[in-house]
């Protein structure tokens, strides 16, 4: 199969699955008009967001690595009344973007936008005393090592930790010496599996993303 064959099937996944409303949409559109790299969430992806917070019944969630937004939506539809979404945004553009499509979704109520870098952000969240169900990681893959373990240090035993983006193409396989993201990831995952605290399965995926993929892992 072809690559726009992968990216048809995940069309028609949406449209017959109703996947990505009008709101969702224009999260993406606004992206694109902002001048944003094309990087957030395919409608599938943010699908499984939301059913994960569901499953697992998450009342607090922590996204490292906003955007515009869209998959911010998702995670703030799917934590029910009372509960939020706490979402770390490097670009002060971005997070201007994201709070009008929170605006426009009718959840910006449920969500706390902090700007600047998250490893600034993430210790002040832990000197408020912060606790998260789950986490979904979707930033620089540089410091995801780094993410992965605030993610444990916030979390709690039975919290859930999404990671985005892990195949790089598979580039993972056999990160070349100057592929700094491939060589993150790598990392990350040796990291994950040595850590006791952990239990984590990793999934492929191919689609609009292209060759892609996620980690999920519950602290024990």
């Amino acid at each position: 199969m072809t690559t726009s064959e992968w990216a048809s099937l995940d069309n028609l996944f949406t449209s017959v699955l109703h996947s990505e409303d009008d709101v969702l949409r224009a999260a993406r559109e606004s992206a694109d008009a902002a001048g944003m790299p094309p990087i957030e969430v395919s409608a599938q992806h943010a699908k499984l967001l939301s059913l994960l917070v569901r499953m697992s019944r998450a009342r607090r969630v922590l996204e490292i690595g906003t955007l515009a937004g869209y998959s911010t939506i998702a995670l703030a539809r799917a934590v029910g009344e009372g509960g939020t979404v706490v979402t770390l945004e490097f670009e002060q553009r971005h997070a201007e973007v994201a709070g009008q499509n929170l605006e426009r979704a009718g959840v910006a109520d449920k969500v706390e936008i902090i700007v600047g870098a998250a490893l600034d952000s993430l210790p002040t969240l832990q000197q408020r005393g912060e606790s998260f169900d789950l986490v979904f990681i979707d930033a620089d893959k540089e410091n995801n090592v780094s993410y992965v373990e605030w993610a444990i240090t916030l979390g709690h035993p039975g919290t859930v930790i999404v990671v985005d983006n892990i195949a790089r193409s598979g580039r993972v396989l056999d990160p070349a010496p100057d592929d700094a993201q491939a060589t993150a990831i790598r990392a990350m995952f040796d990291m994950m599996g040595a850590d006791p605290r952990l239990d984590t399965a990793a999934i492929q995926t191919v689609g609009t993303k292209g060759w892609d993929g996620f980690a999920v892992a519950l602290v024990r």
